[in-house]
């Protein structure tokens, strides 16, 4: 059976040693819930290396910016500080015209203490490779930061989910 787009990009991110987390709704169907979701939201550690690491393996995937602006400007620290600052970003969107079903946002700013969160996070085996997701906790900490109408949707099944789970309660 071929890989999955999802398969590709953690297969990439793994060969390039990628410190990242897989947030956003791909996060809650990696925990349980099955749900649709349009893009693939990633915490990537924003230490200039592994920034720079995480932008050449997705370029292998034929990943390029949204933005008109160069994918390396990326890892550049104060260059997406002046973009929160100055346009308000929230996450660095990336397409491919090889996977173009998958788009990609990195968050532009870690939304949680990056090594607390990883220390605690769970690996997820997918058959031809894995990912790495937060913790149920973690997750819904997350989840009701953001406060929009889905994510409101995802606490109430993350909860449920966390309810049959004792172990990793929320």
């Amino acid at each position: 059976m071929p890989e999955s787009d999802l398969e590709r990009i953690f297969s990439a991110l793994q060969r390039a040693r990628v410190r990242y987390l897989v947030v956003g709704g791909v996060a809650v169907v990696l925990h349980g819930h099955p749900r649709f979701t349009a893009d693939l939201d990633l915490v990537v550690q924003l230490e200039p290396d592994n920034v720079l690491a995480a932008l050449e393996a997705l370029e292998t995937l034929g990943y390029r910016p949204r933005p008109p602006v160069p994918a390396r400007a990326f890892a550049d620290a104060s260059q997406r500080a002046a973009w929160v600052r100055d346009q308000g970003l929230i996450v660095f969107s990336l397409w491919s015209p090889r996977l173009p079903t998958t788009e990609i946002d990195l968050f532009a700013e870690e939304p949680f203490a990056f090594d607390e969160v990883y220390a605690r996070a769970l690996h997820v085996d997918l058959g031809t490779t894995a990912t790495t997701i937060p913790a149920l906790a973690d997750l819904l900490v997350l989840k009701r930061a953001a406060g929009r109408p889905r994510d409101a949707e995802d606490v109430r099944a993350l909860e449920a989910i966390a309810a049959e789970t004792p172990d990793d309660a929320a």
